[in-house]
């Protein structure tokens, strides 16, 4: 049996949209999007991962977690920064970063529990 991933028919429930078309803010929807955006590269989202699991870590622990050159890991820091999932302080020469706040690690966890109940299908 074929199963089908759109309606038969087009129909609509002009209240229910018209009632979501003001709930919805299309600038925060647009901001909160481009979080998700920034968490979709994989090196990104390792860092991001990792930061969950430990407080904070330097550029060059996270450079070598990923296999790449400072530079590379200060970009993909540079990009969770600017977006305001990760925070930074320095000590000394060493720059160490760690997760913004809770909100950031409860988005990441649940991403991985999501996909580790088997729910993640590509």
């Amino acid at each position: 049996m074929k199963t089908t991933e759109t309606c038969e028919v087009y129909t609509y429930d002009q209240a229910k949209v018209d009632s979501l078309k003001k709930q919805i803010n299309e600038t925060d929807v647009q901001a909160t999007s481009q979080i998700f955006k920034v968490l979709a590269d994989e090196k990104r989202f390792t860092v991001a991962y990792a930061l969950t699991l430990t407080e904070e870590l330097c550029v060059c622990d996270i450079a070598n977690l990923l296999g790449a050159s400072t530079a590379t890991a200060s970009h993909h820091l540079r990009t969770l920064h600017k977006k305001g999932l990760v925070k930074s302080r320095k000590e000394g020469k060493l720059v160490f970063y760690s997760l913004d706040d809770d909100h950031v690690t409860d988005v990441i966890n649940l991403a991985m529990l999501h996909q580790r109940e088997g729910k993640g299908h590509e």
